[in-house]
């Protein structure tokens, strides 16, 4: 049965993704967790193709949360180098591209100096690229991101009367980054898992059980085929 062809008119700006599904994929074939975050390298950058292919603006992905310092300390330390890898061998590729990259959440004590370092050099080269925007939410957590913005706004004395919900989001991480259209989860799993929560609040949420590893350009044009299929209402109701 063909499938029903994407409308270019109604392309999600942002879509944001959770990786997930990379020790289990490991796991099934034998293999070591680690082993399953190298091979979702490849999903990661198949799904950047995708998204510069359709046209989505900006793509926030979530690669480490503030709660996965909880895991094995091999497979942190694994995680930390990964991620510094991946910048230091493909960030001249995106860059050539037109991908601005960007990281979100904690950068303190505990992130390694030189992936810091790796991070800043990688947002500046990629800074004057607006073809797509590549958000890497990294030591990322949607309430320590609140929580942030909160301290902000108490050490700014801005009176209680005057604080909105503008006021929220002008001290998030990245106060010019839309709200997503539409969150994409891999694995079968049924949750946002703290991630973008305030950002989240009206986006249309697409669950697969693909596997992180084997999730490709194709997954993404089917998750926003039915993002398509949906009446967004943000709260009101249908016209007439």
């Amino acid at each position: 049965m063909a499938q029903v062809p994407l409308d270019p008119d109604r392309i999600p700006n942002h879509v944001a993704c959770v990786m997930d599904g990379n020790g289990r994929w490991a796991t099934r074939r034998g293999l070591k967790r680690t082993d399953g975050h190298a091979a979702g390298e490849e999903a990661l950058f198949d799904a950047v193709e995708g998204a510069l292919e359709l046209g989505v603006k900006w793509l926030t992905v979530y690669a480490f949360s503030t709660e996965n310092w909880k895991r094995p300390a091999d497979e942190v330390k694994f995680l930390m180098w990964f991620n510094e890898s991946i910048l230091v061998r493909r960030r001249d590729e995106l860059n050539e591209k037109g991908v601005r990259i960007r990281f979100s959440g904690r950068q303190g004590w505990r992130v390694p100096k030189r992936l810091k370092r790796h991070i800043d050099e990688s947002t500046e080269l990629t800074k004057g690229n607006r073809k797509l925007t590549l958000t890497i939410a990294f030591n990322y957590g949607g309430r320590a991101e609140i929580v942030d913005a909160v301290r902000q706004i108490v050490a700014s004395d801005i009176k209680p009367e005057k604080i909105t919900e503008k006021t929220i989001a002008k001290y998030l991480y990245y106060p010019d980054m839309p709200d997503p259209d539409l969150m994409v989860r891999t694995s079968g799993e049924y949750r946002i898992s703290n991630f973008l929560l305030w950002e989240l609040a009206y986006s249309e949420l697409v669950f697969t059980d693909v596997l992180w590893p084997d999730f490709r350009r194709e997954h993404l044009a089917d998750a926003i085929r039915e993002y398509q299929e949906r009446e967004r209402r943000f709260g009101g109701l249908e016209d007439g």
